[in-house]
């Protein structure tokens, strides 16, 4: 896991690539990191605007933090996803003059994307403890679950964003999975809710929810904003998927870096 360690022995270099990128962001804007509350919340107020007023097929208990907790997991996943997946092709410049380590490149786009979720989740636990009562003894486990998640993100960026250099339609491919992906993740509506979940289609629920890898962390994450303890089995399915992403991230980085400057 030598790729990761370079995180801390090029951290000055790596401080500054992420200042870059984050600078590159927000040039220019008039509100900065409130930006990163605009989206979600204009996405929330559509959906529980047509889930919870307009159709009403959803029954769920403090549905906006409902849907605003999952949202602040999948904005921060397709963002880290999306940028990083071209951070390397767009860094061609700074590659070919400079030799360093360039997984560093894809790990800070991600952790641009690991400020604006930080903010969503201070804002999330701030609310969720003033709306429901028995959050206030959960929610606190949001904190080491989001970390273990923002390690899941990474590898899996990581990999995005190496294969990329080799095949570049992956970013493209990317891109358009994403809308489909969304709605097989739930965000809007839980996997139990779904029509005939408990009775006809138990199984392919389960499928869907263990095929998905987004599903048990968004759930893990969630379950304590929401004042439950969460599962164990969603724990330990993040757990695990965190340590498989940043293995296949490092090895799929160890194929193409030999290639990345003749590639680019």
């Amino acid at each position: 896991m030598s790729i990761y360690a370079d995180l801390f022995r090029y951290r000055e270099l790596f401080a500054n690539l992420f200042r870059r990128d984050l600078q590159a962001k927000y040039r220019a804007s008039a509100i900065g990191l409130a930006w990163t509350l605009v989206n979600p919340l204009v996405l929330m107020g559509i959906y529980v605007l047509v889930f919870s007023l307009l159709w009403r097929a959803v029954d769920v208990d403090h549905y906006p933090l409902f849907v605003l907790s999952g949202l602040a997991v999948w904005v921060f996943f397709t963002g880290s996803l999306q940028l990083a997946s071209s951070s390397v092709v767009e860094s061609a410049p700074l590659i070919k003059k400079v030799r360093f380590p360039r997984q560093l490149v894809a790990l800070s786009a991600v952790a641009t994307q690991v400020v604006a979720f930080a903010v969503m989740l201070a804002v999330l636990i701030v609310v969720n403890v003033i709306v429901i009562p028995d959050a206030r003894e959960t929610a606190w486990l949001s904190l080491p679950i989001a970390a273990v998640l923002v390690c899941l993100v990474a590898g899996v960026s990581l990999a995005v964003s190496s294969a990329n250099v080799v095949f570049r339609d992956v970013e493209h491919i990317v891109g358009a999975l994403l809308l489909p992906w969304f709605f097989l993740t739930p965000i809007i509506v839980p996997l139990d809710k779904l029509p005939g979940a408990q009775d006809r289609y138990e199984t392919f629920v389960d499928v869907l929810r263990y095929a998905n890898f987004v599903t048990p962390p968004l759930e893990a994450l969630r379950d304590p904003l929401l004042g439950r303890l969460p599962s164990l089995g969603d724990v330990a399915y993040l757990c695990g998927a965190a340590i498989v992403a940043l293995a296949v991230g490092a090895w799929t980085f160890s194929r193409v870096d030999d290639r990345i400057a003749v590639e680019l």
